[in-house]
């Protein structure tokens, strides 16, 4: 089934969803990959707080590619999520509401998932340029220094995604 839905992400809106849904999102999501993560995890260890408020928002597994001229940001696809597996169970914990991503989620994940009510998405790998297109603006909010793995903010129109793990732990993978 296809659906429209806006993020950050509603409860209600996740309780809905079901795994092999393909849903199209707007609104603002954050990118994050392995070097974000693992800042990110080492200073929730120190006590510290999030550079950026993660309750219901989504993280996107992606670091760009320069933009073009005229473009707010260059080819966009996704990276394996399970790269990000060793962190993701504790910002699940902390409300993070769903994550896009390529590739299966370890079964610590899938629990923090069901756990906390959210959902993994899946981008369509090698369709960076393409996905590009529904990124309409982007801006660097942290860890500038990380470069193209540094933590951004997207405003994203009909981002095209499928539902991979929803709520309930339904796997698209384990079918």
């Amino acid at each position: 089934m296809e659906k429209k839905i806006q993020a950050p992400l509603n409860k209600e809106v996740v309780k809905e969803l079901r795994s092999g849904d393909m849903v199209y999102i707007s609104g603002t999501i954050y990118t994050a990959r392995d070097a974000a993560h693992k800042r990110m995890s080492e200073i929730l260890a120190s006590g510290g707080e999030l550079p950026i408020d993660i309750r219901e928002n989504v993280i996107y597994y992606m670091g760009p590619s320069p933009a073009r001229e005229g473009r707010p940001i260059g080819s966009a696809g996704p990276t394996t999520a399970s790269r990000m597996d060793k962190y993701t169970p504790k910002l699940l914990d902390l409300g993070l509401g769903g994550m896009i991503g390529k590739g299966k989620r370890s079964a610590e994940v899938k629990e923090a998932i069901v756990r906390n009510k959210s959902v993994y998405f899946a981008a369509i790998g090698g369709a960076g340029a393409l996905l590009s297109k529904a990124i309409k603006a982007s801006e660097v909010v942290a860890y500038d220094d990380l470069g193209t793995e540094a933590i951004r903010k997207l405003e994203v129109e009909d981002f095209p995604a499928i539902v991979v793990i929803d709520s309930e732990g339904n796997d698209l993978y384990n079918k």
